[in-house]
Formats: C-alpha cells, sequence, structure tokens
C-alpha cells in the first residue's frame, strides 16, 4: 500500500469540497461587471471573502485574494519595501523559501537583518531587539516552520513591535487548523495562507493586509481586490478555499489529537525497533502534523530513494525545494550541513492510520538494517 506522509507539502482536495463548489460553475460571470450575472459572481466573491475573514477574525475588506502563498509572500513583502528608500527589514535564516528568495532578491534595495535561530529552531527575542532600527519598516516570521514544525514566539514578537511604527507579516501557511490563527491576537499586520494545505485546492491563497495598511501592488491591470492585485479573481477555488477553512476548524481539535497521537506513534516505534535518530527542533514548542528527523546513519537522497521504492512518501525539505541538491537551509541553521545532509521531514493527519505509521517504521527498519549489513 501507498504511505503518504507529506501533508506539509500538500493535501488532498477533500472531495465533498470539490462536489460543492463544482455548482457555483453555474455563476461564471466576471465579478467586475456590471451585468447581472456579473453581479452574482460578485455577490458569491464577497459571501466567500466574508467567510474566509471570519475565520481568522478579520473583516472582508482585508482580505486579498491571490495565486497562493508564495505570491501573498511576495506581495506582502514587495507591497511595503517598495514603497521606501532603501528600508530596513527584518526576517529569520529559517524561512521558506518563498520569503527568503524574496528578501534576497531584495538586499539590492533595502538593508535585510537574517535572525539566527538558536538550535531549538526559535529565535531569541532580545535578539529581534537588537536588531530594531528607527528604519525598521517590516518584520517578516514564519509562524509554523514548514520544515521542523517548530512554532515561533510570535505574540513576544507581537508585543515588542506593538508601539512601533514597523509591520508584522507572518507566514502561516502550516498554521491554520494547527494552532489559532487569529490576527487580533497575533498582532499581525500581514498575514499568508494557502488552500492547498489544508485540504483544498492549489491555485489559490490570501493575503490579511490590516486595514489603513497601504500596500504597493505587484500586478498591474485592473482595479481588483481594492487596486491591489489586479486580475480576475477564482471564484470557484476562493469558494473551495472558505469551505476548507470551515471545515478546519469544526475538526480542529479531534484532527490535532490524532495528529499528534501518530507523531508520539511514530517515535515510540523508532526507539522500540532501536533505529538511531533524534529529532530537529523543539518539541514543546512544535505543531502536531510535523516531524523533522535525523537519522546519522543514511544520506537524505538514499534514504528517500528507498522509501519511494516502498511506496512511502515523505521529503527532504521544503516541497518548493524539492529538485535542490543542496541541504536543508534550516536544518543547518539550526545545526550544520552534516545533520542537515541525514534530515527528513515526516508531516502526517488526521487522515493517516496507526498501521502506515507502524508499516514506516516496519519498512525504515528493513533499510537501517541493509545498509548495516553492508557498511
Amino acid at each position: 500500500m501507498a504511505i503518504y506522509l507529506d501533508y506539509a507539502a500538500s493535501t488532498p482536495f477533500d472531495r465533498d469540497i470539490l462536489s460543492a463548489v463544482f455548482e457555483s460553475t453555474d455563476t461564471y460571470g466576471n465579478p467586475s461587471s456590471t451585468h447581472k450575472l456579473g453581479k452574482e459572481a460578485k455577490s458569491m466573491l464577497e459571501t466567500n471573502r466574508a467567510k474566509i475573514a471570519k475565520y481568522i477574525n478579520a473583516s472582508p475588506q482585508e482580505i486579498i485574494i491571490t495565486s497562493g502563498a508564495t505570491e501573498a509572500n511576495n506581495l506582502a513583502i514587495k507591497g511595503i519595501v517598495n514603497q521606501h528608500d532603501r528600508p530596513h527589514v527584518i526576517t529569520t535564516n529559517v524561512e521558506h523559501s518563498s520569503v527568503k528568495s524574496t528578501y534576497e532578491l531584495l538586499e539590492s534595495q533595502c538593508d535585510v537583518t537574517y535572525l539566527q535561530v538558536k538550535e531549538n529552531g526559535r529565535i531569541d527575542i532580545e535578539d529581534l531587539k537588537h536588531a530594531l532600527r528607527e528604519d525598521t519598516v517590516l518584520v517578516s516570521i514564519i509562524l509554523i516552520n514548514n520544515e521542523t514544525g517548530v512554532i515561533q514566539p510570535v505574540y513576544e514578537i507581537a508585543e515588542v513591535l506593538k508601539d512601533r511604527d514597523t509591520l508584522l507579516h507572518l507566514d502561516a501557511v502550516q498554521s491554520f487548523g494547527h494552532v489559532d490563527v487569529d490576527v487580533e491576537a497575533l498582532g499581525a499586520d500581514l498575514l499568508s495562507l494557502s488552500a492547498h494545505k489544508i485540504y483544498g485546492p492549489k491555485g489559490v491563497g490570501i493575503l490579511y493586509c490590516k486595514k489603513n495598511t497601504k500596500l504597493n501592488s505587484l500586478i498591474t491591470g485592473g482595479l481588483h481586490e481594492a487596486g491591489r492585485r489586479a486580475g480576475t479573481e477564482n471564484n470557484m477555488w476562493t469558494g473551495a478555499m472558505a469551505l476548507a477553512m470551515e471545515k478546519v476548524v469544526e475538526n480542529k481539535t479531534e484532527r490535532n489529537i490524532k495528529e499528534m497521537q501518530l507523531k508520539e506513534l511514530f517515535l515510540n516505534e523508532l526507539q522500540v525497533n532501536a533505529i538511531p535518530f533524534d529529532v530537529n527542533g523543539d518539541v514543546n514548542h512544535a505543531s502536531p502534523h510535523i516531524l523533522n528527523v535525523y537519522f546519522p546513519w543514511v544520506d537524505v537522497q538514499v534514504l528517500l530513494t528507498a522509501l519511494d521504492l516502498r511506496d512511502v512518501y515523505i521529503s527532504g525539505g521544503s516541497a518548493c525545494n524539492s529538485g535542490s541538491v543542496k541541504p536543508s537551509h534550516v536544518i543547518t541553521a539550526m545545526y550544520d550541513d552534516a545533520r542537515a545532509s541525514h534530515s527528513v521531514r515526516f508531516s502526517f493527519s488526521y487522515l493517516n492510520t496507526e498501521e502506515e505509521i507502524k508499516e514506516t517504521v516496519k519498512v525504515l527498519k528493513s533499510i537501517y538494517e541493509s545498509l548495516k549489513a553492508t557498511a
């Protein structure tokens, strides 16, 4: 049987959601059109926008529909930086590639401070305080790390920034459904989400942009999304994202309990089977659905290939960097290249079973014994 343990990369599109939104194909007008069909489409779009806003405690006017989280992160960062003449910005050295690469690209037009995380994967609040300058316009932080599941001290970060003219941008892509994503409580000015991480479709996401926060558009064209993102909105997929968020909220507690039980079972099975391993990151400040494991006895690519041949699907890190042969920049930042070269990510779902977890460890045991015999 195929065992999928890469839910942090993408989740299956919930078929009930797909069936529900399929009916919306009858509402095919352009939401910007002034005729009846256009007005019907506009009404549907705004209803879905309001639902999305409700689930993160925002107002509908603060929700910008995008093609996904990568666009949302780019819009958040470039939309702020491009308003200023060489501003100072702060991020970390463990961000998702959509944030990391964006800041690297912008280094020619802004001063970027990359906060170094500790071995547990979290930043030190004192480092943030020392890094802040009078011209710091933006701080970008990943709420739950996509490779380790480590949760950053976002409430403390927001507390530091609350009396400053510095905006807080949170990449919350791995967070919705696993921790409370309340933009007001989090102190977020900008926040990114993606539908395909929560059993919705690929190709749609949102950027929350706090009221009165000026944002330069990345894409020029019409005045869609209140002039902040040109292009006709994907009404059907926006509705699917709203439904996905609704289902996640309704089932959050039981899903998180199931995922934590699976994670604990996996770790226990590794110990029982005497497979050498260590966990990367702070297990006391981590999401239940992501686990990054260091296996000192095998190279990442060797293990990924061996598991793939046995129909067990995991990741060596971010799916957005799956084609890269470089060690994970996240694990390297926490430890070193050597550890990163022997670390992989398992990400769980309420859809997984205990049998799948036990079978995965059984396969790992087989690979370990085989490599040990040939060493």
